[in-house]
């Protein structure tokens, strides 16, 4: 594995001048990095907490040096809080951008749809997001607070007025994003127990499809609303 240093990593674009002629990007292996730190971390906080995990144990999972992953996150804390961060961002991107001149059919699905695959891809992330919950958000207080209440507030707006302007059933909004949450969320969180009650060995992923289908059929006639085509 070629080793980026760190001086690399905060530069800008500029022009290789190998033979090639390539842009060399810096950006994107800062951007690579960072990825692979909190998906590390995410792995090795779900199996030893957070007193159990270790930075060098995390770069030794992200394959890279101690010192760049310090160079990235100074601390135990800032990583744990960054990789929150780009959890529920990851959760929520699909729904960010909602306006209320889009179809809420759609709009709805596309929500649902992409829970039900970041459950599909990232069940650790899941997992661990309920654990910190469970034990009383110590690290998220402040998110739940500000960011995600903002969150969960503009959201249910633009759903308010769908609801408004006559387009949807008149549904609880904030329930409704709870709702679509922890739905989608239990796969992942409680895997053992939907496979031993399936008696599966694992999850394929046409499991996956067939319960985003479930989900989006369930939600949206609860709301008035026709499955998109």
């Amino acid at each position: 594995m070629t080793d980026h240093s760190v001086a690399d990593d905060g530069l800008e674009a500029r022009d290789d001048p190998g033979a090639n002629g390539r842009k060399y990007r810096p950006g994107r292996i800062r951007e690579r990095n960072r990825e692979k730190i909190l998906l590390a971390a995410e792995e090795e906080f779900a199996l030893n907490g957070y007193k159990g995990a270790t930075i060098q144990s995390i770069a030794e999972r992200a394959e890279l040096p101690k010192s760049n992953v310090l160079y990235y996150f100074s601390n135990k804390t800032r990583m744990y809080s960054a990789m929150f961060d780009d959890i529920l961002g990851r959760w929520n991107q699909v729904f960010s951008d909602i306006r209320p001149e889009d179809d809420p059919a759609e709009a709805l699905a596309s929500f649902i749809r992409a829970k039900v695959e970041m459950s599909r891809r990232y069940p650790l992330a899941s997992r661990l997001f309920a654990t910190e919950i469970i034990q009383g958000a110590p690290f998220l207080m402040d998110h739940l607070r500000t960011n995600m209440r903002e969150w969960v507030r503009g959201r249910a707006a633009v759903i308010q007025q769908w609801i408004d302007e006559g387009r949807m059933a008149p549904v609880d909004p904030v329930q409704l994003i709870f709702l679509i949450w922890s739905s989608t969320q239990h796969y992942a969180d409680f895997q053992v127990q939907i496979l031993m009650v399936e008696n599966k060995a694992e999850y394929e992923k046409r499991d996956f499809d067939h319960a985003a289908e479930f989900l989006t059929d369930v939600i949206l006639r609860g709301c008035g609303l026709e499955k998109p085509a």
